[in-house]
């Protein structure tokens, strides 16, 4: 039996990186996917490379109607949910002396915002004895200079698990996050605003602090949010667990 037999998985930011994986893991493990994005030619994209049981609706998670439609589509074709992975997130560098209002909004608007309305959204439609996994960073206990407001809202998405689990337990629905590291993704070069040749530099300062010596690939991460998400975990919420090889343990 594979670990999530017939069961309705969604994922928000699942058209690249970390999502995409998670989202092809699901479904290799037996889910019926819907992932959510902002660009409609990525997500095209990305369901042909998952090649079957996926649905796609974009939108973006920090406006609360696109939340709306996106599980309108989801009670629509399924009628329920029993796995969750709020992945979506924002990270733009900015040091504290030059960071502007929008850049502290964005951040905060994807990443505290749309997580909490995205769990607040989808309940009616869990089942009860389901599992949500938040997708939290490293960020979350490290001193990243730069990334100072990307850091915060990620401790708030850390707490969020906390909270939630104790909230949710009557429904026995748990609640845990993952906290990535270094992971190998475009991220880097396409939503921080760091050039190709800064993201480099970032790389291999990362790469330094590391024990594992190497960035993490994002079906690593996809591993153990499939843990999360299955069975396996039936005795784990609220939990933080690092994927970072060993990052935030130095």
């Amino acid at each position: 039996m594979k670990k999530l037999e017939g069961k309705v998985a969604v994922v928000t930011g699942g058209s690249s990186g970390i999502g995409l994986a998670t989202a092809r893991r699901f479904v290799e493990e037996g889910a019926h996917v819907v992932i959510t994005g902002r660009r409609e030619k990525e997500l095209k994209e990305a369901a042909a490379a998952i090649e079957r049981n996926v649905t796609t609706v974009a939108g973006d998670v920090s406006r609360l109607a696109d939340l709306d439609r996106l599980y309108a589509v989801v009670k629509e074709r399924h009628g329920h949910i029993d796995v969750l992975f709020a992945n979506a997130g924002a990270g733009t560098v900015a040091p504290l002396a030059f960071a502007s209002e929008a850049h502290f909004d964005q951040t905060f608007d994807v990443n505290v915002k749309g997580m909490f309305f995205t769990v607040q959204k989808a309940l009616p439609l869990f089942r009860d004895g389901g599992s949500i996994v938040l997708n939290s960073s490293v960020a979350n206990v490290k001193g990243l200079p730069g990334f100072t407001a990307y850091a915060g809202s990620k401790a708030a998405v850390r707490n969020f698990a906390r909270g939630w689990s104790l909230e949710l337990k009557d429904r026995k629905i748990r609640v845990n996050c993952v906290s990535p590291g270094a992971i190998d993704t475009p991220a880097l070069t396409t939503t921080t605003g760091l050039t190709a040749e800064q993201a480099e530099q970032a790389v291999a300062q990362f790469i330094a602090q590391i024990p594992m010596g190497r960035r993490g690939m994002p079906e690593e991460l996809a591993a153990a949010v499939a843990f999360l998400a299955s069975e396996e975990s039936s005795y784990i919420t609220g939990i933080d667990l690092p994927v970072d090889g060993g990052w935030a343990q130095g």
